[in-house]
């Protein structure tokens, strides 16, 4: 049955020991210099003087049910995977133009230095097929971070949402509703970081083109048939006319 993987944070839990992270990187072999998750955090505001606190919050690709990143593909090796509703990644289809990187409000995206291919969270699939949770799930010490099945009803994330239905948040940029599917519990904070997605300037070259091709190749058409017809016409009343018979 097909499946809707999501993940819910209670920010208010974490305390920035970065296990997440760590585990991430060893788990999925991430290159130096880069990482699939992260954690942001808010300034502290000294004015509260002993009451100053920060507040953190753990953040990965957010597995959008309205990709950009999907739309910023040129070969299709991004996609939405209809059995999980993960965002994945097709290695061999990915030519490394690096298009879906800035299409990405999260940062979530990095063009690997070794593969040179589009790499990101993958919620890691190859743990659970082994049975395995995440690995940022499983190491995280405060159990900031759930993982399950939406279409699940039992499941942890189902009930996390049931119960808090009123505090859930969804971050998003200004203009750009992604539909995430990292959901996060009360007064998590930052929430203003995404950014508005960027259309790559080739997408963009190659949008623009298209209306005037496709025009063309409408007129090209047009032209062709009326050419077959008038052919047709021709043919046809050359047909009807009966050769003369001459005598002599």
């Amino acid at each position: 049955m097909p499946s809707r993987f999501a993940m819910v944070v209670d920010s208010s839990r974490c305390i920035d020991c970065k296990g997440c992270m760590a585990s991430c990187k060893v788990a999925n072999r991430v290159p130096d210099g880069h990482w699939r998750n992260w954690i942001k955090r808010t300034a502290p505001d000294f004015s509260q003087g002993s009451r100053t606190r920060m507040h953190f919050q753990p953040g990965g690709c957010m597995h959008c049910d309205n990709p950009t990143c999907v739309a910023a593909c040129p070969t299709g090796a991004t996609f939405k995977d209809k059995a999980t509703g993960e965002v994945v990644i097709d290695r061999s289809l990915c030519i490394g133009c690096g298009n879906c990187i800035p299409a990405c409000p999260y940062g979530a995206r990095y063009r690997h230095p070794e593969l040179k291919v589009a790499d990101k969270c993958n919620f890691c699939r190859e743990r659970r097929e082994h049975g395995l949770e995440p690995a940022c799930v499983d190491t995280c010490p405060t159990k900031a971070r759930v993982f399950g099945d939406l279409d699940d009803p039992d499941s942890e994330v189902s009930r996390l949402l049931r119960e808090n239905q009123v505090k859930v948040v969804r971050l998003t940029s200004a203009g750009t509703d992604t539909k995430p599917n990292m959901y996060y519990l009360g007064g998590t904070a930052p929430r203003g970081w995404p950014v508005e997605p960027r259309e790559p300037s080739s997408m963009t070259a190659l949008a623009s083109l298209a209306g005037p091709l496709v025009k063309g190749a409408v007129a090209l058409t047009g032209l062709g048939v009326l050419a077959m017809l008038g052919r047709q016409v021709l043919t046809s009343r050359g047909a009807e006319s009966p050769e003369t018979d001459h005598k002599e």
